[in-house]
């Protein structure tokens, strides 16, 4: 396990300067750590699974990160398109992969009766946006739906795993209001969004290698006489 947890040393490292410089306006060090993230992520993925053989469940998370941080540089991979309609396609792709990941493969509960939170944080989420929303009011209404979803399904696994869901969910929650009531929210709220979001993305993927391991049957011993 100690061997697991080194792979994400460089994550945490850029996260931190990544979060840092979001809270003293570097934007020339903000913007090249964001798109380093995701790919850093993957490694420690890949470091985490050296050994114990790959999984479907590994191929899932790994698309999930890959569109997460197609999202994460929609604005400099697609700057033809529009960003926030870009960002909501490629994040919203990457919780579907994370609602079959979590759903189908790595549950080990029932949706507990406390997720119903989630619904309600959906529906108060609308009704304050909703007059803001403009043309957008339907694909954010959609991955709303989705994003609430992925913390659903996170609910029924590890609780690594229920943790990631809750700060995605809290990071996507505060960018919200950031992109359609910026003048309602302070400065401090964009480190938080990355801070939130950073977590989020850590713990999922914490969570679902230790998931993994902890399924895969422990070897019986071969008795030679």
């Amino acid at each position: 396990m100690r061997r697991l947890w080194l792979g994400f040393v460089p994550y945490i490292a850029v996260s931190l300067v990544h979060v840092t410089a979001l809270a003293v306006g570097a934007t020339a060090i903000a913007e090249p750590t964001k798109l380093a993230l995701m790919p850093l992520l993957v490694v420690a993925v890949v470091w985490g699974v050296s050994g114990s053989g790959w999984t479907r469940a590994h191929t899932l998370l790994v698309a999930a990160l890959g569109l997460s941080w197609l999202g994460d540089g929609a604005g400099a991979f697609l700057p033809w398109l529009p960003t926030v309609p870009a960002m909501l396609l490629f994040f919203g792709l990457a919780h579907l992969c994370y609602i079959w990941l979590f759903w189908r493969m790595l549950a080990v509960r029932r949706v507990p009766p406390w997720a119903a939170v989630y619904a309600l944080w959906w529906i108060a989420l609308l009704a304050v946006l909703w007059p803001h929303l403009g043309g957008l009011a339907v694909a954010v209404a959609l991955y709303g739906l989705v994003l609430g979803g992925t913390a659903v399904a996170a609910s029924r696994c590890h609780p690594l795993v229920v943790w990631g869901g809750v700060f995605f969910l809290a990071s996507d929650s505060v960018l919200a209001f950031r992109l359609f009531l910026p003048d309602a929210m302070p400065d401090w709220t964009s480190p938080l969004v990355m801070l939130t979001y950073c977590l989020g993305q850590s713990l999922i993927a914490a969570g679902v290698l230790v998931s993994v391991r902890a399924r895969r049957p422990i070897p019986t011993p071969v008795v030679t006489t």
